[in-house]
């Protein structure tokens, strides 16, 4: 029930002398006819909801969802590692190349592994497909990256050292090096360690300072959950013209810092010990609800649903 206003206090006006008579009042225009069908100020329209509908999605559990801003996607919460296709319990080695043998290996998503590097941005595509997955998209990837509250780290907009496995601006344990002087002959020209032959070789990746198990480093991440996308491999994303993000254990700032290394110098065939992947798929809806019947249950009168 609305409450009654009580009526003001008259006022009482002081007297005033006689005034001249008003000059005649100006004609008023008359007001135009309305259409008869022309709603009357006084009646309340309702406003027309659109049909937006909302959904609930989820992701496997290997995966952690990520909303942008048209869809939400999954992405692998570590860095991808291989199996062999026909007995997932059997892992592929770590440093070991699937030159000619893509389509007996696929990709999965496991803590406390070493993640699989040699592996060019083809294969990395090729193994997620046959996982049932498909290779990031570019800014799937960098979303993922930066975490809810987009920063430049997946912790912060600062780096803070021993957070993901990374160097920066020291390059000391370098792999390539130590290898090559350790194995190389007397004579041999220093340029041919940065050959791919030697850039590939098996050893590398099973040297001290270089890679860590996947999760390893716990405070490499975000709210989103997804571990080590700086530092640990370089990740291949889905550009055929062949990119790969995140910085890789000897190097996460010549080529921009965090979650914005790119390198674009190689590529999608190509493949070394420090090119690594992670997979991605569409978010699954589980639900939906339309907004327009959620907008009319809510009226005066609607009867609940």
């Amino acid at each position: 029930m609305m409450a009654t206003a009580c009526a003001p206090a008259p006022v009482r006006q002081p007297a005033t002398p006689p005034q001249a008579a008003p000059s005649p009042a100006a004609p008023q225009p008359v007001a135009s006819p309305q259409p008869e069908d022309t709603p009357s100020p006084s009646v309340e329209t309702k406003p027309t909801y659109p049909p937006v509908f909302t959904a609930t999605y989820s992701c496997p559990e290997d995966m952690a969802l990520v909303w942008r801003i048209t869809t939400p996607y999954c992405i692998d919460r570590y860095e991808g590692s291989l199996v062999h296709a026909k007995d997932a319990n059997k892992v592929w080695p770590h440093n070991k190349h699937i030159d000619g043998r893509e389509k007996s290996v696929l990709a999965v998503s496991v803590a406390g592994r070493r993640p699989q590097g040699y592996i060019s941005g083809q294969q990395a595509a090729q193994v997620c497909k046959q996982a049932g997955k498909r290779l990031c998209e570019i800014d799937e990837w960098v979303t993922a990256c930066r975490g809810p509250n987009r920063t430049v780290y997946p912790y912060g907009n600062k780096r803070r050292p021993n957070k993901c496995n990374d160097r920066f601006k020291t390059l000391n344990y370098h792999p390539v090096p130590r290898l090559w002087k350790k194995h190389a002959s007397a004579d041999a020209d220093p340029k041919l360690m940065w050959h791919p032959s030697w850039m590939n070789d098996d050893r590398l990746v099973l040297m001290d300072h270089t890679l860590t198990n996947t999760g390893e480093k716990s405070e490499c991440t975000n709210g989103y959950g997804v571990y080590d996308m700086v530092g640990n491999l370089h990740e291949w994303v889905n550009d055929p013209a062949g990119t790969f993000f995140g910085g890789f254990f000897m190097d996460t700032f010549q080529n921009g810092q965090g979650c914005e290394y790119r390198t674009r110098g190689h590529g999608f065939e190509y493949h070394d010990y420090s090119t690594g992947f992670r997979c991605c798929d569409d978010a699954t809806a589980t639900s939906t609800e339309s907004a327009t019947e959620t907008a009319a249950s809510a009226e005066p009168g609607a009867t609940p649903k």
